[in-house]
């Protein structure tokens, strides 16, 4: 469809890519049709969010990795509590096996299930966007059944709200059901299996409170947080020998006029859309570790990433255009990206205040109309660090975009936007990131 090729993934800062073990559980969940092993000692952990956490040991066909780092829940602009995390899923055995259904599950005590993901959750060929296919090829690509062949790894993308952050616990395991080999001396016949393990922190830290890195009203929140199909979310990228995600919780803001259009005349000029030149600020006191003002801009509804000879000059260095990197204290790096060539007010080393403007917002890199890309890490580099969950202080949130009219836009975003869930009047929300294509009105 054309906003999956075309605007959906131009957008994407890196629109194309450049073992704890689970174990079985000593219960059985009848519901998913499968046995699990018992065993007779177990591991257990001892310090931190994982203390007293214990899993059997057991032979297990799939082993389970992480890909996010230790992670917290955030309050999203829907009024719940959302947690986002991934993990790399290996078959290791000679058997093929079938991921049928995932709980998350409290740690410390595994029958508390808080969520399930199965059937088309995981593989739905017939889905674009939303609660389906968490099921992922290495490739960013949705996997084309739930069978993993031997010796072959998938992603799972596993994210989930609840009414409040306190409704979720220190730590969560996953419990895995499908067929697969059970024994280490099976060859050939997969049988059901029904395996815990991977324990994961997901009270690591409290979601980072920072200012809003534009102003003025009718901004949207395109490819946002959470769910699987827009780019952002399935981002990961094999970097420095492992996998990483830097974008989960990206936004790429965008700004539409009163009647809901994204430009005005000429939509092959940059000038012509609402946010060009738009100025960008500091969301928080920092020191800028890194910059990029020396690329021109792209002509508007041209991806380079799709065009031969534009592709060809794109590089890991320089795919997310114009830009800045910040340092913004406690091991947490604000990246802004996509600025319009000479442009940029700063350069590394400087200290920056927070609502200091940086530079104006353009389209250079990857991308193919005008927006600015906004992300929280964990380092300052786009390929290694891993994306933080953060919250804006203040803005007023004005309802949402319709997504199947944004997965259906042309290359330029052409027609208006503004339908039955744009709100009349914006509600004042505090410390709460805005969820994916939510409309929004910062403070000027």
């Amino acid at each position: 469809m054309a906003g999956r090729g075309a605007f959906r993934n131009a957008l994407a800062v890196t629109g194309t890519a450049l073992c704890v073990a689970a174990c079985a559980s000593n219960t059985t969940d009848t519901s998913k049709g499968s046995t699990s092993a018992t065993s007779s000692t177990s591991t257990t952990t001892t310090s931190g969010a994982l203390a007293g956490v214990s899993v059997p040991d057991a032979f297990t066909p799939l082993t389970v990795q992480p890909i996010s780092r230790p992670t917290f829940p955030f309050a999203g602009s829907d009024n719940k509590a959302h947690l986002a995390f991934d993990v790399q899923i290996t078959n290791a055995t000679a058997v093929p096996a079938t991921l049928d259904a995932v709980d998350v599950v409290d740690a410390q005590d595994p029958t508390k299930v808080l969520v399930s993901f199965s059937g088309k959750q995981l593989v739905d060929p017939t889905c674009n966007y939303g609660d389906c296919n968490r099921l992922r090829l290495l490739s960013q690509t949705a996997a084309p059944d739930n069978v993993i062949p031997p010796q072959t790894s998938r992603a799972l993308l596993l994210d989930f709200a609840l009414d409040t952050s306190a409704q979720f616990p220190k730590a969560v395991m996953l419990r895995l059901h499908g067929t697969g080999a059970t024994d280490p001396g099976a060859t050939t016949q997969p049988s059901p299996f029904d395996t815990l393990g991977a324990p994961f922190d997901i009270s690591a830290d409290t979601p980072r409170v920072i200012g809003p890195p534009l102003r003025g009203s009718n901004w949207v929140a395109l490819n946002g947080c959470c769910n699987p199909g827009w780019p952002h979310r399935d981002a990961i990228l094999p970097a420095n020998m492992r996998l990483n995600n830097s974008q989960r919780f990206a936004i790429d803001w965008k700004r539409t006029d009163d009647q809901g259009d994204f430009y005005l005349g000429d939509r092959t000029r940059n000038e012509s859309y609402v946010d060009y030149a738009t100025p960008v600020y500091a969301v928080a006191d920092g020191t800028v570790t890194s910059t990029e003002d020396d690329m021109d801009a792209n002509v508007p509804g041209i991806l380079p990433a799709s065009d031969p000879v534009l592709a060809a000059k794109l590089t890991v260095e320089n795919i997310d255009g114009n830009h800045v990197i910040m340092d913004i204290g406690g091991g947490v790096y604000a990246m802004y990206a996509h600025f319009i060539r000479g442009s940029l007010l700063v350069k590394p080393g400087d200290k920056v205040k927070r609502g200091q403007q940086i530079a104006q917002l353009g389209n250079t890199g990857n991308s193919n109309a005008p927006h600015l890309h906004f992300q929280l890490m964990n380092g300052p580099s786009l390929l290694e660090s891993d994306g933080i969950p953060y919250v804006l202080d203040a803005f007023g949130y004005q309802g949402q975009l319709d997504p199947a009219s944004i997965w259906n836009a042309d290359n330029y975003l052409s027609g208006s936007y503004f339908g039955p869930d744009r709100l009349p009047t914006a509600q004042p929300r505090t410390n709460q990131l805005p969820v994916s294509l939510a409309l929004v009105n910062f403070p000027n």
